[in-house]
């Protein structure tokens, strides 16, 4: 077997900083590759018998490993400098949580770092004895490489964890939670810049500060939002949370049913350089919702502790948050304006509340103005405020979210 590809399929076996890449399907189709050729080798110094196997063997591993190569773009430098710079290891989780580097552990660092570089500069030309043992040459799969120096791209990535991220959280802004836990970066989001969202710039005014305050590491507030639909709460947080990537916020979203993985994610996150928004859309809870003490045992800091990089923005419709009946109103506890306060209470957890009410008729004329001049339609001003009104009479009534319906219901008067 050649000496360089023996001398990388060695390393590989002894990998420890970045072992968790063996798992990978690249890395893994390029150890089987190496495995195969290593066989062939052995197999072709004997007799002919069982070359046969080998070779189906061999190109098998090669169709595979040039097929996850494809299926990240095509590069084979680019691949694993992603796979790379995603890993969690040792080397960055005693980073993220500010721990001395041991010298042990930063020399296996750049040793692995540099067999990755290596490995990321492998051509075609390199698996010319399979080409021979095989007798394929010319009709095998092609991939490009790039000059990548995979180290330097690592250290230079470290340096930079606390605003420009690390792992999942490097090219993402919002992540969604598995039904197991887990995070899920949202690479196609339907974020807004805030220049995009228009009216409300005092509520939305007081949401970006406290991000920022959350940003740079000064005392923030968990947000709630609420009012009327349609008004731009989940857009405001969204766009807020984006405002701030290049200084570390990322937006993590939860289902009301998801709260049980909470006090988990705080803790495994609550050491990291980058900041949190824990956010809940549509927020509201029956009497009897056992999320509902949940909820509020978190807020409180009983549940997760109160980590100075994690706060939870909600979003909802509903003030109080729970959805109350006049019989619970009336009720036949003996306590009941206890209880009433108990239901009322969970609001008051949060140390900002914003309230986003249905804009009157010269504040949602002024957005559909606006959003008219974005979509470029052309069309005379009181013409447009009349449909406008009348478009909302028809619909669910005044709000930005009908103003953005009415406007892009105008295709007719675009300008090209």
């Amino acid at each position: 077997m050649d000496i360089k590809l023996l001398t990388i399929q060695r390393e590989l076996s002894l990998l420890s900083v970045f072992r968790g890449l063996k798992n990978t399907p690249l890395i893994a189709a390029l150890e089987e590759l190496l495995s195969a050729i290593e066989e062939g080798s052995k197999s072709g110094q004997g007799n002919d018998s069982g070359m046969t196997d080998c070779k189906k063997r061999i190109l098998e591993s090669y169709g595979a490993f040039c097929s996850f190569i494809y299926q990240m773009g095509g590069n084979l430098s680019c691949a694993l400098k992603d796979l790379v710079l995603k890993d969690e290891n040792p080397y960055l989780d005693a980073v993220i949580q500010n721990k001395q580097i041991s010298a042990s552990l930063s020399s296996a660092a750049k040793k692995e770092l540099s067999l990755f570089t290596r490995i990321a500069q492998l051509t075609q030309t390199d698996f010319r004895e399979m080409r021979e043992m095989t007798g394929y040459f010319d009709d095998l799969p092609l991939w490009e490489t790039s000059e990548i120096d995979i180290e330097q791209s690592f250290f230079s990535m470290i340096e930079s964890v606390s605003t420009n991220g690390y792992g999942i959280f490097a090219s993402a802004t919002v992540f969604k939670t598995g039904d197991d836990g887990s995070l899920k970066p949202i690479h196609n989001t339907d974020i807004l810049p805030l220049s995009s969202l228009y009216g409300y710039e005092r509520e939305r005014g007081l949401v970006l500060d406290n991000t920022y305050a959350l940003a740079a590491g000064m005392h923030a507030a968990n947000v709630l939002l609420y009012g009327d639909a349609g008004t731009g709460k989940s857009s405001t947080i969204k766009a807020c949370a984006a405002e701030y990537f290049h200084l570390g916020v990322r937006l993590i979203e939860f289902k009301k049913n998801q709260l049980k993985f909470i006090p988990a994610l705080t803790e495994q996150l609550a050491g990291s350089p980058l900041k949190f928004i824990f956010y809940i859309d549509d927020l509201s809870f029956r009497a009897d919702d056992d999320d509902f003490c949940f909820l509020k045992g978190i807020l409180e800091g009983d549940v997760a502790g109160d980590a100075a990089n994690i706060r939870i923005y909600a979003s909802s419709n509903r003030r109080h948050l729970i959805r109350e009946s006049f019989d619970a109103r009336i009720g036949n506890d003996i306590h009941l304006s206890d209880t009433l306060q108990e239901t009322m209470s969970l609001s008051d957890r949060f140390g900002l509340t914003v309230t986003f009410s249905k804009p009157e008729k010269d504040l949602y004329l002024s957005i559909v103005e606006k959003l008219a001049e974005e979509y470029g339609i052309l069309m005379n001003q009181d013409e447009l405020f009349l449909q406008a009104e009348a478009f909302a009479i028809r619909t669910n009534g005044r709000s930005p979210r009908t103003a953005k319906q009415f406007v892009q219901s105008l295709s007719v008067y675009r300008i090209e």
